[in-house]
């Protein structure tokens, strides 16, 4: 092992193997695997001696002990900081994170071509009613065509919660593939920064749902975010809109959604996300034949999962480095973070760089 080595580690898996590989470049970089069953006193060397952690983003999928957490901050003296596997950051705590010295740091817009043609995928299907009449077709049952009748896309109109990433990729289809009206509600995009990107931007949630035909929500897992998607908003729906979510389970109510669907508030609903994932087969949104589900597969694409592995790779060098990310999600841990990187690795990081974005999808 060369002097002063730098020490990563991964529970489980990385998104791809050119992670591993442009890690392998430097020998002055080792990097740990662990799994979820890894034994005690393994887990505890391989913790005790790390200086990055490359962390899971589902948190079905990784056990709690290897949360970005408190309890695991707590068995990491030497961490520096937390870099997660994708855009989300369901698994780290960043007030826990924040409070420790440990930046922490995503991989935003290397999905975002994956997620955003996955939005259009399910906008087309549900229109078209493709799944319907593939099931009835399949059933061996008589039917007629003319009950499958759906609607063009073109001209229509669509709301985008979260001009992010992802949300101006699905903007920016919508509008040059199908000439749609485009609007979002997003608080921290100005209405000068929606206009260059050919949007509306709304001054309410609620506006902008009542003149939707089509929703896709497109915005981070936040506590200012859980739950924004409830009764009251599934009520403002116009009655032909379908609902479409490609961010996170628990931004919106699942029994509402539900809800809303039998009340035929809502023409249907296309869903990647879920509150626990995988959903149970009995789960009563899989009961409708108007919802079109994934298992969180919008992100999962080959070029999706080396971009982001490649993103992950090159960023956690440049920290190691001592290089300020551009994708640092809680930027107010600089200066703690600077002291602490210093004092464990033996040199002072840069004290700035132009970032790129900090929450975005």
């Amino acid at each position: 092992m060369a002097p002063n080595t730098k020490r990563v580690f991964y529970v489980n898996a990385v998104s791809a193997q050119v992670y591993i590989d442009i890690l392998a470049g430097r020998p002055d970089v080792q990097l740990d695997k662990l799994v979820n069953e890894s034994p005690e006193d393994e887990a505890e060397r391989v913790l005790l001696q790390a200086h990055a952690y490359q962390i899971g983003s589902s948190r079905q999928e990784l056990a709690m002990k290897y949360q970005g957490y408190t309890p695991l901050l707590q068995r990491c003296p030497n961490l520096v900081v937390l870099s997660t596997n994708g855009a989300g950051f369901d698994t780290v705590s960043l007030a826990d994170a924040t409070a420790a010295g440990v930046a922490v740091v995503n991989q935003a817009g290397g999905n975002k071509e994956g997620v955003a043609e996955h939005v259009m995928a399910m906008m087309l299907a549900l229109s078209k009613k493709i799944m319907l009449s593939d099931h009835q077709m399949r059933s061996g049952g008589t039917y007629n065509r003319r009950d499958y009748m759906g609607d063009d896309v073109q001209g229509r109109a669509i709301g985008i919660v979260g001009l992010g990433n992802v949300g101006g990729r699905v903007a920016e289809l919508c509008r040059g593939l199908f000439r749609m009206r485009v609007m979002t509600f997003d608080p921290y995009v100005t209405t000068e920064q929606a206009a260059a990107q050919g949007v509306e931007k709304m001054d309410s949630l609620q506006s902008m749902l009542s003149q939707a035909d089509y929703v896709s929500i497109n915005c981070p897992h936040t506590a200012e975010t859980r739950g924004m998607m409830g009764a009251a908003q599934f009520a403002a729906m116009q009655p032909h809109a379908y609902f479409i979510t490609t961010a996170r389970g628990g931004i919106h109510n699942e029994a509402a959604l539900a809800a809303a669907l039998t009340a035929k508030q809502i023409a249907g609903a296309g869903l990647d996300v879920w509150e626990d994932e995988p959903p149970p087969s009995d789960h009563p949104l899989l009961k409708f034949d108007n919802v079109l589900v994934s298992p969180h597969t919008a992100g999962i694409t080959r070029q999706s999962r080396h971009n982001i592995a490649k993103i992950a790779a090159e960023q956690m060098l440049d920290i190691l480095d001592g290089k300020k990310p551009p994708r640092l999600l809680n930027p107010e841990v600089w200066p703690a973070y600077r002291q602490r990187f210093a004092r464990i690795l033996g040199f002072m990081p840069e004290t700035s760089r132009s970032p790129v974005s900090a929450i975005s999808l």
